[in-house]
């Protein structure tokens, strides 16, 4: 099993940034992907972005050109960079892994909210 925390979240004017991280354990050799996830209240948990191992990314488009995707593979880690926050990016964001030859894994997310 992998286990997943995320944290970084917390409060910030639209315009601002914040920086996620999401800290990896257990079995992390079967890790084949990574991505972020978030849900807002009333709504569909949605993709944000995701990373492979050989770091290829994919985005949201409503996060393109905003936000960046890395993973620290050293540290077992995955962040997120979230730049010109929107009020509408509020919302809680869970960290999530692909792994082979057993289920995916959440974190048990970090809110962030966007509010002047």
């Amino acid at each position: 099993q992998v286990q997943l925390v995320e944290s970084g979240g917390g409060l910030v004017q639209p315009g601002g940034s914040l920086r996620l991280s999401c800290a990896a354990s257990g079995r992390i050799s079967s890790i084949y992907a990574m991505a972020w996830y978030r849900q807002a209240p009333g709504k569909q948990r949605e993709l944000v972005a995701a990373i492979g191992n050989s770091g290829n990314t994919n985005y949201a488009d409503a996060v393109k050109g905003r936000f960046t995707i890395s993973r620290d593979n050293a540290k077992n880690t995955m962040h997120l960079q979230m730049n010109s926050l929107k009020p509408e990016d509020t919302a809680v964001y869970y960290c999530n892994s692909q792994n082979r030859g057993t289920s995916a894994s959440w974190g048990p997310g970090t809110q962030v909210t966007v509010s002047s």
